[in-house]
């Protein structure tokens, strides 16, 4: 398998169909091989007899099911892990990141970065559909302290389109532990403490009114950035430790 496309779910039977169908249809265009893996996350809606039925009728495209409720990064993970393909990228349900965007992924992967990742902030990203103010400045603040706590030179941490190696998501996945919407930071973190490389790629974007971040959500987000600044620096202790040692 050349690429696997994981797209997390929870109660998705509204906007899933479209994504799904338009990923299929670009994917299937191509000469790779390819699978989809959609990963329902407790939903209570259609959603897994939504994408159970297309299944039928879409070839590579299969779902995965959590029993409970436990939050977009337990199910990214779940997808990373069952994914196949030399190349593993994650999606929005909403499409808010169309599916063509992912060539400019591809380039940055094949040009020897070992995770590229969607951004909505660079010079060359195209915003067609915005976000409300209130929502922009909730994003602008949460970058500002990442960027000065955690990741440095990042200028989009959440954007839902994110592509690893193999080799990095394997890695990377199997230590990550955040199952809540802070999730991709202890991705990019934990990327970044283990020396891979990541590139921001800028994509095009549409804001979806019915996304499901909440203001509510930034304190915990806050926490995230201090715990994972601790758990990174024992990292680095551990690595300095480990290099002087081998020195010796």
């Amino acid at each position: 398998m050349e690429l696997s496309l994981i797209i997390p779910a929870f109660n998705e039977a509204l906007r899933i169909g479209p994504t799904l169908r338009g990923a299929h249809r670009f994917l299937a265009a191509r000469p790779a091989s390819f699978e989809i893996i959609v990963v329902d996350d407790g939903s209570t809606d259609d959603t897994v007899a939504l994408v159970t039925a297309l299944a039928g009728e879409l070839p590579g495209l299969r779902v995965l099911c959590s029993p409970a409720n436990r939050g977009k990064g337990h199910a990214v993970r779940l997808g990373m892990r069952a994914a196949t393909g030399s190349i593993r990228v994650f999606a929005d349900a909403d499409g808010s990141t169309p599916i063509a965007e992912l060539d400019a992924l591809l380039r940055a992967l094949a040009a020897g970065a070992d995770i590229a990742i969607g951004s909505r902030y660079l010079a060359d990203s195209r915003v067609t559909r915005p976000q409300p103010w209130s929502r922009r400045v909730w994003s602008r603040l949460v970058n500002r302290v990442v960027q000065r706590g955690l990741l440095p030179g990042i200028a989009d941490t959440h954007c839902g389109f994110k592509a690893f190696t193999a080799a990095a998501a394997a890695h990377i996945f199997a230590a990550c532990t955040v199952d809540g919407w802070s999730f991709d930071l202890e991705v990019l973190a934990r990327a970044r403490a283990y020396g891979f490389c990541i590139q921001e790629v800028p994509v095009r974007w549409e804001n979806d009114e019915r996304s499901k971040a909440r203001l509510r959500q930034l304190p915990q987000e806050f926490r995230h950035v201090y715990r994972l600044r601790q758990q990174l620096r024992q990292i680095d202790s551990v690595s300095c430790t480990l290099s002087v040692a081998k020195v010796s």
